[in-house]
């Protein structure tokens, strides 16, 4: 079966083609992307500016035309925190939908969280014991801990990268100032949130999933012989804590030449990178590994089970 996974996200409309079926791995066939940077198309309001319904209206347009070029036998689509906490929310589904025909499912912060939490542990398999899970997007960050599929605990916090950037890194390259004003705001948030983790073992891996955190570990990580067909990438918080001040004193436009760091993501990457590094502070995690697999993965298996 050819599915396409449809993500309307804080920064980007990505289309995911995959072949999948039950029991086996869903295999990318192509990828369509429109670059949004919705966080910057939000009113005082907290709604969704004209210019900005727009750009969404037409990123799901040029999605839905390159799903019926790949041949696409069912399309799966989602929205997150973007469109989930925007004054004007429903009034943008529901043109999206007349406009294109097609419905976006709004994921809560729970949905996310458990969703993505499914797919790593798919990807490291049930021999991995407890995993605790941390996932940047553009809107929110999503934790997650538990030993099975199902995490025993799940929560979404309102630090997403580009959330993070326009609320607090105003300029660009961002002054001393904003970088520790953003710093104390995600350890005030990340001291409520550790508590809903107290006394749960120690977890055996600690993962990191979302295109921000593969960014980052491509800049700032290293490789380690792994199981499989592939290295594990893994990511220290030394070395995304020797890095993050030096992207933060490079302008936007001159990060996409360091390794890793692409265009669509150069404006939030400081920002991501003092969320990622004050959350692993606050579980004492200094180390990561990271999952090529998160939240569109996640769908597709839940959809998978559902087919049986």
């Amino acid at each position: 079966m050819r599915l396409g996974v449809l993500d309307v996200g804080s920064n980007t409309v990505h289309l995911l083609v995959v072949d999948a079926h039950r029991g086996g791995p869903p295999v990318a066939q192509s990828s369509h992307r429109s670059v949004l940077r919705l966080m910057r198309y939000l009113e005082p309001s907290g709604s969704i500016s004209p210019e900005g319904v727009r750009a969404v209206v037409d990123a799901v347009a040029a999605a839905v035309a390159a799903g019926a070029t790949a041949g696409i036998d069912e399309l799966l689509p989602f929205a997150t925190s973007a469109l989930r906490e925007a004054g004007n929310g429903t009034e943008v589904l529901d043109l999206v939908e007349s406009t294109t025909g097609v419905r976006l499912q709004v994921l809560t912060g729970d949905d996310e969280a458990r969703s993505t939490f499914l797919a790593v542990r798919r990807w490291f398999g049930w021999s991995a014991g407890e995993i605790l899970l941390l996932d940047i997007g553009g809107g929110s960050l999503e934790l997650a801990a538990g030993g099975s599929e199902d995490p025993d605990v799940a929560l979404s916090l309102p630090l997403g990268a580009g959330r993070s950037t326009v609320s607090f890194l105003h300029d660009d390259p961002p002054t001393a100032d904003q970088l520790a004003a953003l710093r104390t705001h995600v350890r005030a948030q990340l001291a409520e949130a550790r508590a809903h983790f107290a006394g749960r073992p120690d977890p055996a891996h600690v993962v990191g999933s979302s295109k921000t955190i593969r960014s980052l570990a491509r800049l700032a990580g290293s490789l380690a012989d792994g199981v499989g067909p592939q290295d594990r990438r893994l990511l220290r918080r030394s070395g995304l804590d020797d890095w993050v001040p030096r992207l933060a004193r490079l302008p936007a436009d001159s990060r996409p030449a360091l390794p890793g760091i692409t265009a669509d993501r150069t404006f939030q990457i400081v920002a991501g990178g003092i969320v990622l590094s004050e959350t692993m502070r606050a579980f004492g995690v200094d180390e990561l590994e990271v999952s090529p697999w998160a939240l569109r993965e996640g769908l597709i298996l839940q959809y998978l089970e559902r087919l049986s």
